[in-house]
């Protein structure tokens, strides 16, 4: 997590969400990562959390018979080395493939007001603003949408 440490702010990555992203891994989700030789260079997160307490679909009023068909954008990390080629569109397109795949039908994502190459990326990716509030221990995060069926 060495490249957080170097990002413009601490609040643009949650730390206390590292815990959450082993769970999504082991239980609940799917990892990728983009790798130069042998060395990984980024990774992105998706989460299908189902009827958990942390489904971001509660908090834009999804019903919860529809919480299981809610995947949630859950962060992605691109070393500096790397920036810059296109690494978090592609991340965002093969999460919404993989949540085509699984039928799910609402994308959503969270992201610090000041980060504005990833809000720029969620809204290229067809993503759009729906909110703003505190979340996760007191940090600003702007939520994104995006219905996929």
């Amino acid at each position: 997590m060495d490249v957080v440490s170097r990002l413009p702010s601490s609040a643009y990555y949650s730390t206390d969400r590292l815990e959450a992203l082993y769970e999504y891994v082991e239980q609940k989700g799917e990892i990728y990562g983009a790798y130069q030789g042998d060395t990984l260079v980024a990774y992105t997160v998706i989460a299908f959390p189902g009827l958990s307490a942390g489904n971001l679909g509660r908090e834009f009023g999804v019903p919860e018979v529809d919480l299981p068909k809610v995947a949630s954008l859950e962060g992605s990390i691109v070393h500096e080395s790397v920036r810059g080629q296109g690494l978090q569109r592609r991340f965002h397109a093969w999460r919404e493939q993989r949540a085509r795949e699984k039928d799910m039908l609402y994308l959503y994502a969270t992201v610090h007001p000041d980060n504005v190459i990833s809000r720029q990326n969620l809204e290229s990716a067809g993503l759009t603003l729906q909110f703003s509030r505190t979340m996760y221990g007191g940090l600003p995060r702007h939520c994104y949408a995006k219905k996929l069926f």
